[in-house]
């Protein structure tokens, strides 16, 4: 059966807080009619990407985003990106490929 994106939004915070895998997954939540391929397929998804998508250029799209903010949004260098000096209020996730 398909996985909804409530129960994927379910099995990513799982995953990522507990480290439950496919198994552990199907075990825990029995009243779910998800198959073991679809949860190892959203799994691998969420493990390259970082998101439930699976879509890279989605991703890097978000992470220009991202850095365009952390460029534009500087109170003392406006547009003007320093590299690691930059001190940020905030974590940011950064994006491999």
């Amino acid at each position: 059966m398909k996985i909804l994106q409530e129960d994927a939004i379910q099995i990513k915070n799982l995953y990522l807080s507990k480290q439950y895998g496919s198994r552990r997954l199907l075990n825990e939540l029995p009243s779910k009619s998800w198959e073991l391929g679809s949860i190892d397929s959203l799994l691998k998804r969420i493990r390259k990407t970082g998101t439930m998508s699976g879509n890279q250029a989605a991703v890097d799209r978000v992470c220009r985003a991202a850095v365009k903010d952390l460029v534009l949004n500087q109170e003392d260098k406006p547009k003007r990106l320093v590299g690691s000096r930059i001190k940020l209020p905030f974590s940011v996730q950064v994006c491999t490929r």
